[in-house]
């Protein structure tokens, strides 16, 4: 066997595989463990690590799997092959040797192959015969590690995605057997071995597949043996809109994710094809090619669950195909997807579930969900994810015609106009409509506001001015702080393995910066207690107590306010004041720095982003028994505001409530 004497490195998303944990948790033994191994390559960003030396940490501090450091060890190897191609052939050999057929030479499945790879092929056959696993998991290891390397020339359907397809599929379906699967964008067959796994017991079923990619089609091939064993399959090198393999399926069922915004998908030489049944799709729209491609695979009972990206629902090019499928009742529902659900990550794909044109059935209307909202905050903590119980409950309820929020049935008149838009959220109310409940509790809610409004106004409406504008007597933050009336310290920025991003935790430490000011002073970032407490001892973090005056340090967003939150972590351009109470009234120096011709005055104009000199900023010269006065003044007056912000809000919940009945016929005069 072929050996190497350059060390193996891993990162730290590497470690956290390694160990079964989540990256946060990696970053946290870095911490708090003064034995974690030093990084011998990459950057601080991104540094690595021996993969021996790590290896030995867990061991010893008994964290992780022996069996999923041995792949990871692999998979390094091999990825040091550097070849996307002879990679992945490689590991589709590894997954043909373990299934149940076995036997297959490697160069088989990578041609040429090198006495390296027969030995990495070998190593990886010994690993799982080893484990004792049947080595469908040691395959998936290494399948996705090679994903995971390729992820932006590879689009797969993730397992969540691909099991909700072939449920909706099985609801449609129920009661029917499906003996025919097939998928002609297959990829590495995600979707085919979903529906293997959900209709296996049926007995019968025969999947197909065919894919472009060579490689592709081996790691398809791989996978179903591994699973799927017993069913008949077929997964073809082809491509599939020039040169369809299987022209005459009749399958009852087609799942796809075809390959999008392709240009070169055959235009000129397929102009008289006879699969556009509904015209021939225009350049830009090789996603209609796809679907009237798929249709062609159908037999007269057969439903598709496609796959698509938002913009084929609308674009004017495709009007015209989009009007015939609807027209002939081919289209039965579009759902649109939260944004994550599958790749590209950043946009909301939709979901086509169409009938086979040779069918005999009418459509009167076809269905809508929009399921864009069913997203909840991730076990991280750092962005959102996609709720896919929720996605699920509100497909099956708009397939069963069910009265609820998110879903809508649209006659298929509607839809014939001269756009034929089939994005859901053209059609389905953004909001449910507005109750009587509602409407008392929005009104309790704007009297609440308007009592304390009143309140907070009563209590200012005593005052008067007793002193001109230029007659005063002032201090700066400098001069109080050299006397040690006020002591400074300046926000700083906090270390991104610490911060954690959502709805924070009851016992966590907001982080405050600038740019989270519209937020309530509360943010969407925090940090766990223990980690304010290990960078506040190690003098990394500037942390709040009851009674410290915090100051925005920049032009744009400026305030200053008195802490009554606190605990809080303060970032960049903020700043603590913390007073001595016996010469400084806390809430009297925050009503003197809020003011903002005080920002302006000790603002830094070298830049357009103007910073704030905190040590520049005056403070009126008061005794100490006219500060309190002032800062109960001050308390008031911001009570004041908060009631007013709240009459605000509520004001336009009010109005929002009372303009979805109206709109729905649903108000009375009295």
């Amino acid at each position: 066997m072929a050996q190497r004497d350059e060390p193996v490195t891993v990162t730290l998303a590497g470690i956290a595989r390694l160990a079964g944990v989540g990256r946060a948790a990696v970053s946290n033994w870095r911490r708090r463990h003064g034995d974690f191994p030093s990084p011998v390559a990459g950057t601080d960003a991104s540094p690595q690590f021996s993969l021996d030396s790590v290896e030995e940490w867990l061991i010893r501090h008994e964290k992780g799997d022996a069996v999923a450091r041995s792949w990871e060890r692999l998979w390094s190897r091999i990825e040091d092959l550097g070849d996307r191609d002879r990679m992945g052939f490689l590991i589709a050999h590894v997954g043909a040797q373990l299934s149940k057929e076995g036997a297959v030479p490697v160069e088989h499945a990578a041609p040429d192959a090198t006495d390296l790879e027969r030995a990495l092929a070998g190593e990886a056959l010994h690993l799982a015969r080893k484990d004792g696993e049947s080595g469908s998991s040691g395959f998936l290891f290494l399948l996705g590690r090679w994903l995971g390397t390729h992820v932006r020339q590879i689009a797969t359907t993730p397992p969540p995605l691909a099991d909700l397809m072939t449920e909706i599929a099985q609801a449609v379906r129920v009661g029917e057997r499906v003996s025919s699967v097939v998928d002609p964008a297959c990829g590495t067959g995600g979707l085919l071995v979903a529906a293997a796994r959900r209709w296996a017991d049926e007995g019968g079923l025969e999947l197909v597949g065919h894919d472009r990619d060579p490689v592709l089609v081996s790691l398809a091939e791989a996978w179903l043996a591994l699973e799927a064993p017993e069913l008949g399959r077929r997964v073809l090198a082809a491509d599939t809109l020039r040169d369809d393999p299987l022209p005459q399926v009749d399958a009852d069922l087609v799942l796809c994710n075809p390959p999008s915004n392709e240009r070169d998908w055959g235009h000129n030489e397929l102009a008289t094809d006879r699969r556009w049944q509904f015209g021939q799709p225009p350049r830009t729209e090789p996603e209609l090619a796809w679907i009237q491609h798929i249709l062609s695979l159908l037999g007269p009972e057969g439903l598709a669950v496609v796959l698509l990206p938002p913009a084929i629902a609308s674009r004017r090019a495709g009007r015209r195909i989009r009007a015939g499928l609807v027209r002939a009742g081919v289209v039965r529902m579009v759902v649109a997807l939260p944004v994550g659900a599958a790749q590209p990550y950043g946009v909301g794909l939709h979901l086509w579930l169409l009938r086979s044109p040779a069918g005999e059935h009418t459509a009167s209307s076809v269905s809508f969900v929009d399921t864009a909202d069913c997203r909840h905050t991730s076990a991280t903590g750092r962005g959102q994810a996609v709720d896919w119980d929720a996605v699920r409950d509100r497909i099956l309820a708009g397939l069963r015609g069910d009265a609820v929020e998110g879903a809508v049935a649209v006659p298929v008149l509607d839809l014939l106009g001269d756009e034929t838009d089939l994005t859901p959220a053209r059609h389905v109310p953004a909001t449910a409509v507005a109750t009587a409940v509602d409407l008392r509790r929005s009104w309790a809610d704007f009297d609440a506001a308007l009592l304390a409004l009143r309140d907070g106004s009563r209590a200012l409406r005593t005052l008067t001015a007793v002193r001109e504008p230029g007659d005063r007597f002032d201090v700066s933050v400098a001069e109080l702080e050299q006397t040690g009336a006020v002591t400074l310290a300046a926000g700083t920025p906090l270390p991104a393995d610490f911060v954690q991003r959502g709805p924070r935790p009851d016992e966590a430490v907001p982080v405050l910066t600038p740019l989270l000011m519209g937020e309530g002073h509360a943010g969407q970032q925090w940090m766990t207690p223990e980690d304010v407490e290990r960078l506040h001892g190690e003098g990394k973090a500037t942390i709040t107590a009851f009674g410290d005056v915090v100051v925005v340090g920049t032009t744009q967003g400026y305030d200053a306010w008195v802490e009554t939150r606190a605990p809080t972590a303060l970032g960049p351009h903020m700043h603590r004041l913390r007073v001595d109470p016996e010469r400084l009234d806390p809430f009297f120096l925050a009503a003197c720095l809020r003011v903002r011709a005080n920002a302006r005055r000790a603002g830094t104009h070298a830049s357009v982003s103007s910073r704030i000199d905190v040590r520049r900023l005056r403070v009126l010269r008061s005794p100490l028994e006219e500060q309190r006065r002032h800062g109960e003044i001050h308390r008031q007056l911001v009570e004041f505001q908060r009631a007013a912000a709240e009459m605000s809000s509520v004001s336009d919940a009010l109005g929002d409530v009372l303009a979805g009945l109206l709109a729905e016929g649903g108000l009375a005069g009295g």
